[in-house]
């Protein structure tokens, strides 16, 4: 486990910023504690700073990982984030979609969202931008890029995507099925 070079803390924080802007600061300086990012077999850890030096006791071989997932870099050198960093980027998110009850399984499925199952969009969200997808109760559900502005949405027909997925809470389903 090692920290991240400037070039990964780079990739990782402009993936994060889409979706929580700018409030990448409040996951690192939390009242509980200093927070970090560590890299392990391409996997980007979110670790406490004082776990982290636990850890250090612990073989590189031998660790399987620390702290929670947030995401992996690709072998193109892309960084791709985890359904597991939904807990921590939801309650950040400057924008959000959130669902229709009859919308929600279909998006869970790994679909996209049409305009027939949109409830809400947050105002004045641009096109292309990183959206936190929500059921109607306000539970985080996934993450998405909005394919329409909030303007557009009002207008669109109502089979026109207007949310792209990108991954969802479902996927634990799907990739244990994958397994066996």
């Amino acid at each position: 486990m090692r920290p991240l070079t400037e070039g990964e803390i780079k990739l990782l924080f402009e993936k994060l910023s889409k979706y929580i802007g700018e409030n990448i600061r409040l996951l690192i300086d939390r009242p509980d504690g200093n927070y970090v990012f560590r890299l392990h077999r391409d996997r980007v850890y979110y670790v406490k700073e004082k776990t982290v030096k636990l850890a250090s006791n612990v073989a590189r071989k031998h660790l399987i990982s620390l702290g929670t997932c947030f995401g992996k870099f690709s072998k193109s050198g892309k960084f791709r984030l985890h359904i597991t960093a939904l807990d921590y980027l939801a309650p950040y998110a400057k924008y959000k979609v959130w669902v229709k009850p009859s919308s929600e399984q279909s998006f869970l499925y790994g679909h996209h969202l049409v305009k027939s199952g949109l409830g809400r969009i947050t105002e004045n969200t641009p096109q292309y931008q990183g959206v936190i997808v929500c059921s109607m109760n306000d539970t985080p559900l996934g993450f998405g890029v909005a394919a329409k502005t909030t303007q557009q949405c009002r207008h669109a027909d109502p089979l026109a995507i207007v949310c792209f997925h990108q991954a969802d809470i479902g996927e634990y389903l799907r990739s244990e099925n994958e397994l066996t």
